[in-house]
């Protein structure tokens, strides 16, 4: 079995050890400006929130799969899980404020043993829960069968990944007979009404490059996904959200050894999009991780990097003290900004 960075001991496991690459290669073996002075020559620095709309939670680093490009370093052999009581300082921060969304993510967010629970409290708040499902999970054990009459009956918008829309580039990226298991599941949330017009219940598709390249364009690619698998599967979905890959951990690992590097980093400096900057997600997102850890984004949870605030954890969640921060930036953040511009909900210009 392929484990994760940190089962096997490699350096990239260290957040400071992929923070000093990063900021060493591009300041001073590529020479390229670092992300702050860009920022501040389209005068958005420092990079401010605004009001929230999402609270994005990582329940736990446990995955069926192990994927090339994962920025989590997320497997079967991560055992960091979020506990109920931290699941209580989530619902507990929710209650003291509007925030109206909820992003589950993992891992394998499913995998945590009391993710239903988790589910079933955030819906009892009125608050629209997201979870980001990478499909397999809901055919890999016939304890996870009944998934998706469980996001029916909550009415969970489920975002799902799906790298290609081809046999070939899916398992390259994330492991044999990945594909074929994607579609299973994929019939099976058509098969209770997701991605259904007039359902209600939405289904989304997140694509991500199977290598060192920058997404094309989001309709484009959504229309090519729309008719390819409803042609060849019957399959319907609402939306696809285009991703750049980040240059953190796994994907960080794939461009140093496969000497993509350097070209990648250039690309997204140069492809650097002030319009894509002030929308990044982390202005309006608090990311939590499965120990209650606060960061401005998903991407800055994973290089450890938390907020700028006396506010740290989950528990001790002040809103009006989080909304006077700056955002934490560092040079992974280029790929945040670059073309069309990159978040957890696809293209942002």
């Amino acid at each position: 079995m392929i484990k994760s960075l940190k089962a096997t001991g490699h350096q990239l496991a260290d957040s400071a050890f992929q923070l000093t690459v990063l900021s060493r290669e591009v300041a001073d073996t590529l020479h390229l400006p670092r992300f702050h002075e860009k920022l501040r020559e389209s005068a958005l620095f420092p990079l401010r929130p605004v009001a929230p709309a999402v609270l994005q939670i990582n329940v736990g680093k446990m995955c069926n799969q192990v994927c090339k490009h994962c920025h989590v370093d997320a497997g079967p052999d991560r055992k960091e899980i979020m506990t109920r009581e931290t699941m209580q300082h989530c619902l507990d921060a929710l209650a003291q404020t509007d925030i109206p969304t909820v992003d589950l993510t993992g891992g394998a967010p499913e995998m945590n043993p009391d993710f239903r629970w988790f589910v079933e409290e955030i819906s009892k708040l009125g608050r629209k829960v997201l979870v980001r499902c990478n499909l397999t999970i809901i055919v890999a054990n016939k304890k996870y069968y009944d998934l998706p009459e469980f996001f029916k009956r909550h009415g969970v918008e489920v975002v799902s990944s799906l790298p290609f829309y081809s046999a070939a580039k899916t398992d390259s990226q994330r492991g044999d007979g990945v594909f074929e298991d994607s579609i299973r599941a994929l019939k099976m949330l058509n098969a209770v009404g997701y991605g259904q017009p007039g359902s209600g219940l939405v289904l989304n598709l997140v694509y991500n490059p199977a290598g060192a390249f920058l997404p094309g364009s989001q309709k484009g690619l959504q229309d090519q996904f729309k008719r390819v698998l409803l042609k060849d599967h019957g399959i319907v979905f609402n939306d696809l959200f285009a991703i750049t890959n980040i240059p953190v951990s796994r994907y960080l690992d794939y461009l140093i050894e496969s000497g993509n590097y350097a070209g990648y980093m250039e690309k997204l400096v140069n492809a650097f999009n002030p319009v894509a900057a002030a929308g990044v997600m982390c202005r309006n997102t608090i990311s939590v991780g499965w120990d209650g850890g606060l960061y401005d984004c998903d991407f800055n949870q994973m290089l450890d990097l938390y907020v700028a605030s006396p506010v740290q954890h989950i528990r001790d969640f002040d809103a009006a003290t989080l909304d006077r921060r700056a955002i934490v930036i560092n040079e992974h953040c280029y790929g945040c900004t670059a073309g069309s511009g990159s978040s957890c909900g696809g293209a942002v210009a």
